[in-house]
């Protein structure tokens, strides 16, 4: 591959990431005039045609290891383990 061809994969690449951003953006707005309206109607399902909107609350149970490490750091150096990973940018 000619450098210009890498060059115009890096721009097109970087467009692509604007649109998603921008697109993700307005999926969030969308979103949330829903949850004003499913609010408004102090509602947490609504059937909406062939949809099903749901907005609810859950739990879930997450280890806090700043806390771990703070009170017990032995013990939290003992369960922490290394892992590698990639990471791709255009900047």
């Amino acid at each position: 591959m000619t450098m210009e061809n890498m060059i115009t994969k890096a721009r097109e690449y970087r467009e692509l990431q604007a649109m998603i951003k921008e697109m993700e953006a307005e999926a969030d707005a969308l979103k949330q005039q829903m949850i004003a309206e499913m609010d408004a109607q102090n509602v947490d399902e609504l059937a909406a045609g062939e949809y099903t909107i749901r907005w609810s609350l859950y739990e879930s149970n997450r280890l806090d290891t700043t806390a771990l490490k703070k009170a017990l750091p032995e013990i939290a150096a003992q369960f922490t383990k290394l892992t590698t990973s990639t990471r791709f940018q255009v900047a």
